[in-house]
């Protein structure tokens, strides 16, 4: 394979092809994403949405870096202004040696003034100067970005420097950290690069709540602490998601919020999925540790960290019913009178995410040990969750929304109410009374809402 193979890029005989591109190609991997540095940037931009027939789009005026995108929205390249006299100024100005490498789009060859190529070849991850940190403290967690999603071990010089600018780290404005932070939990090596997030203090920085997290130890029921189980859960997902069949990886590929796949999101969530332990933790006088709540608890604790680090509504709503749910496939599971009915309601209120909530609890349960636990209850839980997994593939198809019954509007005139929080109060109420057949037909729904209505009032008098 061939840079010049690509169908833009074979149009293309001035500048330089930079950055993921190059790297990518190099690790034999593919991107939509192009990145050309070149003299007069802006020029070229124009010329080559022309060409291409696609759309001009200017992103950073000041450092004169543009963007095409194609007709297809898939495929696009960046482009930017060379920084410095030449190429070679501009790759030493960049972060990583693995990113500094460049492709001379007219003579067709590789530019290569810090040893990047050998470096991938070599899987390792090093830095070009020590300023670069300190003029974008953005690279800091970019390190372990790369080393999340490459598996390059970084040496020994470069954890110094990242040890010594961590206290830089989160400088940078919260939509580029939410950015790099997102990247890293789609990467093949998730669970180690948090740990070496935590080794220099930086992961609670993150998120303060890992410093609770690492309050609560080990018990009958954990052979490890609760920060080491998020982590070893982590470590789990990656191996289900690297050893999982077409339709489940095809499933968790899938970009459906916030701009990143659902693996990202999900990875994201185990790591946070007991964040409401230790504020429900409570020891008994037999010595077992009880967190009775956390999952509600935790639904509610993480919203506002997420938030505070701009993470999106629908990112928010998934990563905190991923959390409030954890604990539901296994109850499903061990329910004494298991039937279809019951996995039917499971499903229906997970909808889309049923895959990913099972995964999750597989995640938990296999990274659960303690003494107390035997390998049957593990097996057991395991070919449980397998079970319902298998039911959701098989009636997935077939499967019908439940029916609306009654809408907003028709709510509102029942009631003779104006829409407020109370009236979405009252819709989710319905609908979890139609999950568990309390509400059947319409007339079941026009006494239910009043009875709801009714109690809602009374409390808030």
């Amino acid at each position: 394979m061939n840079i010049k193979d690509d169908f833009i890029l074979k149009e293309i005989n001035e500048g330089y092809l930079v950055g993921g591109a190059v790297r990518d190609f190099l690790m034999n991997k593919t991107t939509p994403d192009r990145d050309i540095a070149i003299k007069n940037a802006e020029n070229f931009a124009h010329k080559i949405a022309e060409k291409f027939d696609g759309t001009f789009i200017e992103l950073d005026n000041i450092n004169k870096i543009y963007r095409v995108v194609l007709k297809d929205k898939e495929n696009f390249l960046d482009i930017s202004e060379i920084q410095g006299k030449s190429i070679d100024e501009d790759l030493k100005r960049r972060d990583f040696t693995i990113n500094a490498i460049a492709y001379d789009l007219k003579n067709l060859n590789f530019i290569d003034i810090t040893n990047g190529i050998q470096d991938i070849k070599n899987k390792k991850l090093r830095f070009i100067k020590e300023e670069n940190f300190v003029d974008d403290p953005l690279r800091i967690l970019r390190a372990f970005r790369f080393y999340a999603t490459t598996g390059f071990e970084m040496d020994d010089d470069l954890k110094n420097i990242l040890n010594k600018y961590s206290h830089l780290a989160l400088n940078p404005a919260k939509e580029r950290i939410h950015y790099e932070l997102m990247k890293l939990f789609g990467g093949d090596y998730t669970s180690k690069a948090l740990i070496e997030l935590d080794n220099i203090g930086l992961l609670e920085k993150i998120f303060p709540c890992v410093l609770e997290m690492k309050k609560v130890p080990k018990n009958t029921h954990h052979h490890l602490d609760l920060f080491n189980h998020l982590i070893e859960s982590v470590r789990q997902v990656e191996l289900e998601y690297l050893n999982a069949n077409l339709e489940i990886k095809n499933h968790l590929d899938k970009v459906d919020f916030g701009g990143f796949p659902r693996i990202n999101h999900l990875k994201l969530a185990t790591f946070l999925h007991d964040i409401g332990k230790f504020s429900t933790w409570t020891i008994e006088e037999s010595g077992r540790h009880r967190f009775i709540g956390h999952d509600n608890k935790g639904a509610k604790l993480v919203k506002p960290l997420l938030k505070e680090l701009k993470f999106s509504k629908k990112q928010i709503e998934y990563i905190s019913k991923m959390i409030k749910y954890h604990i539901y496939p296994s109850s499903v599971i061990t329910s004494p009178d298991l039937n279809e009915k019951i996995m039917m309601r499971y499903i229906r209120k997970m909808e889309n995410d049923v895959i990913d909530n099972i995964i999750l609890a597989k995640a938990d349960r296999l990274s659960a040990r303690g003494p107390a636990i035997t390998e049957e209850i593990i097996n057991s839980n395991l070919n449980g969750l397998n079970k319902l997994l298998n039911f959701y593939f098989e009636k997935i198809e077939t499967l019908e929304p439940l029916p609306k019954l009654l809408d907003g509007k028709e709510i509102i005139d029942i009631l003779n109410i104006t829409p407020s929080p109370v009236l979405g109060k009252i819709i989710k109420a319905l609908n979890e009374a139609q999950l568990n057949d309390i509400v059947v037909t319409k007339q079941d729904a026009i006494n239910y809402v009043k009875v709801i209505y009714n109690e809602i009032s009374a409390i808030n008098d």
